[in-house]
């Protein structure tokens, strides 16, 4: 379980076909605090540590990607040298910053445009019509693992629809949300709470 509350940036150090494909990530935390078989969301994909190492502040970790994994996630995210927003399981007692997040990542969407106003940075973002009845104005969602809020939202005929987020400074600089370009593919959650609606409403259908 997850805040959508970013806590580092990591980047894939290198990647090794092993069945599965293996990565391993550089991250600034440190491994003494990363048990073998904790889960940490990289850019909202809940993964599992098999390997962990060097120092505080200059750490590295190895997770497997499941081909399952890789087919329902940003196409080229799992590639040497790519950013990762990262952010360790909740445990007990921590803050509850953001909203809850499982790190199953529900669909891909693309970034239909990004415009600066002020000194905030306006990304809308287009989510396919599988997810789309599960996006409200003013609820929350789950970008590359990052807990945002809707601004606002467009519907279209073909079910899809866009979504607008405003990014104040600071989360464009800790997270990888700052360096979004226009046709770029994102991991997409919904809210947890429109998970078991979606669920309710398959059973009376």
């Amino acid at each position: 379980m997850f805040t959508g509350i970013i806590t580092a940036i990591g980047t894939i150090r290198e990647t090794r076909d092993q069945g599965d494909l293996r990565a391993i990530i550089e991250c600034p935390y440190d491994p003494a605090h990363m048990a073998i078989g904790a889960s940490i969301a990289c850019s909202g994909v809940c993964l599992t540590v098999v390997e962990r190492g060097g120092a505080a502040g200059d750490a590295w970790f190895a997770v497997d990607i499941s081909g399952e994994t890789i087919s329902r996630t940003a196409p080229g995210q799992w590639t040497a040298g790519r950013k990762l927003n990262l952010e360790q399981a909740l445990k007990l007692g921590d803050e509850l910053g953001g909203h809850i997040v499982t790190g199953h990542v529900d669909a891909v969407g693309r970034v239909a445009s990004r415009e600066e106003i002020g000194g905030s940075l306006h990304v809308k973002i287009t989510a396919p019509a599988e997810i789309a009845p599960y996006i409200a104005t003013k609820g929350s969602v789950t970008v590359d693992g990052v807990s945002l809020t809707v601004n606002a939202l467009d519907d279209h005929a073909d079910g899809s629809c866009d979504f607008h987020l405003n990014l104040i400074p600071h989360t464009a600089d800790v997270t990888t949300l700052g360096a979004l370009r226009e046709g770029d593919a994102v991991n997409l959650e919904i809210d947890v709470l429109a998970r078991y609606l979606q669920r309710l409403q398959s059973l009376r259908g």
